[in-house]
């Protein structure tokens, strides 16, 4: 099933078109290239940030954290979000059954499934092109930075990515004769479906203690321009699988440096990289110190934290946090909480029919970045989050796959909440917060001062405006394409 797609060629203008998908990887994509027949624009919005010159700070792994204030250098911010590696093929098919946990038993599973070329109908786009493909259609000028191959897997992604508005900034590195082919070529991560609709997943990442672009060392030109260019740099916990941690410190280091804000999602990851090797370690407590948002399953909290009320688990990770202003728990069908110094708004998750939970995490990070951007209130945040969410699940799979525009505008109209999960067993009275927001279909005087319940048609009335802009938008930019 697929989801009707919006394009946005207009929002953003990557740079200097490019006339082949190789030279296209190794500097930026523009999504109104040449090699698409369409035509350049650049009437996109900026603004300006700035910091004192006579301030710096340093994260490198070797030197800490550095100063707790960052530097707001002059810079023109021209694109709403970068994303930052975990870019991917999904091959998703139908199997009898999963591989069992063994590793040696994924491996040959993965190899046997390797043996041949799957039918394209069956390659969708994964990782980090889901946040972005979401985000796009929400109206924000999306970048990706990654390394894709030079092969059809590369160029049906770059396709992929170019139908959806979104530009590509290739990592590039020093090619070694001595490394195998095989170390350039695009990530392929087969995502297996049981009869049970329960999912698998592998890559070739699984099968090396290295990232699979461990050849990448540095930052080129084009990634920082990219990162400078950015409101928001988005990472998770995927990207330590195929980029080295002190690259990735480097990208939150330079990041800091040029004042764009950091999303962090560690995924289930962040277990694992909490107890990996020194440098791992290391560049998981930059990242959760560092970063401005943090996004995390109740689970994944819990994990990091050891504490499993995910009102509480979120507060220590504020408290921990230098640049910390928002963290969210995502709980699925149980609602969602946004936690600040000052507050927390919980948000029960859109009663929809579900098909396929793949890409609702992903999709649900894009709807944060808006509201975020957007200066959205926290309980709006979390409202359209979770729409954004339910209507990837929706559908069937991720990539170009998930929410619609029109689908999360029609779930917010229909405003069927799951209120079956109250957020009350997670508060305390003697919490130390001046306001707790709980959305409801029906507004009622509870027991507990401090919640204050927020009516789901008011918050539905603001959100609207501003989708049917962007919807409207679209609309035109399709049209004049």
């Amino acid at each position: 099933m697929h989801l009707q797609t919006l394009k946005f060629h207009n929002f953003c203008n990557t740079s200097t078109p490019h006339s082949s998908a190789s030279s296209a990887i190794n500097d930026f994509f523009s999504p109104n290239s040449p090699r698409n027949g369409a035509h350049s624009h650049s009437n996109q919005k900026r603004i300006e940030v700035s910091a004192p010159k006579n301030r710096s700070i340093s994260l490198s792994l070797s030197n800490g954290f550095g100063e707790e204030e960052r530097v707001r250098s002059p810079v023109v911010k021209d694109a709403d979000i970068a994303t930052l590696g975990n870019l991917c093929v999904d091959v998703v098919l139908s199997v009898q059954r999963l591989p069992l946990p063994s590793l040696e038993e994924r491996r040959a599973y993965m190899e046997e499934l390797s043996a041949s070329r799957p039918d394209e109908k069956y390659w969708e786009a994964g990782g980090n092109c889901n946040v972005a493909i979401a985000a796009a259609r929400l109206g924000l000028c999306c970048l990706t930075v990654g390394h894709v191959g030079d092969e059809i897997y590369g160029h049906f992604l770059l396709d992929v990515l170019n139908d959806e508005g979104i530009g590509m900034v290739g990592m590039s590195g020093q090619t070694d004769s001595s490394i195998d082919i095989s170390a350039y070529e695009t990530l392929i991560c087969w995502v297996l479906v049981d009869p049970l609709q329960r999912h698998g997943f592998c890559s070739r990442a699984d099968f090396s203690d290295d990232p699979a672009f461990s050849w990448l060392s540095k930052l080129s030109k084009e990634v920082k321009m990219a990162i400078r260019r950015s409101k928001v740099l988005f990472c998770n916990g995927y990207s330590f699988d195929e980029l080295s941690p002190v690259l990735l410190a480097s990208a939150l280091e330079y990041s800091i440096e040029v004042g764009t804000s950091i999303f962090f999602d560690p995924g289930p990851r962040g277990k694992t990289l909490s107890s990996g090797t020194t440098e791992q370690r290391r560049a998981l407590d930059q990242y959760l110190k560092m970063s401005d948002v943090l996004l995390l399953t109740s689970d994944e909290a819990e994990s990091l934290t050891g504490v499993g009320n995910p009102i509480l688990a979120g507060r220590k990770l504020l408290k921990e946090g230098v640049c910390t202003k928002w963290v969210i728990v995502k709980m699925g069908s149980k609602g969602s909480f946004l936690i600040t110094s000052s507050s927390v708004s919980y948000a029960p998750a859109f009663k929809v029919n579900v098909v396929d939970t793949v890409g609702c995490g992903d999709s649900f990070v894009a709807a944060i970045v808006f509201g975020f951007l957007h200066n959205v209130p926290a309980i709006n945040v979390l409202a359209l989050a979770n729409a954004v969410g339910a209507a990837t699940a929706m559908g069937s799979g991720a990539g170009r796959n998930v929410a619609s525009l029109e689908k999360v505008i029609e779930i917010l109209k229909n405003s069927s909440l799951n209120e079956d999960s109250s957020p009350s067993v997670y508060i305390d009275e003697n919490m130390d917060t001046s306001e707790i927001l709980v959305l409801a279909r029906t507004i009622v005087n509870g027991k507990n001062a401090c919640v204050s319940h927020v009516s789901l048609q008011k918050v539905v009335s603001e959100l609207l405006p501003k989708l049917m802009a962007v919807h409207e938008k679209a609309l035109t930019s399709k049209c004049a394409s």
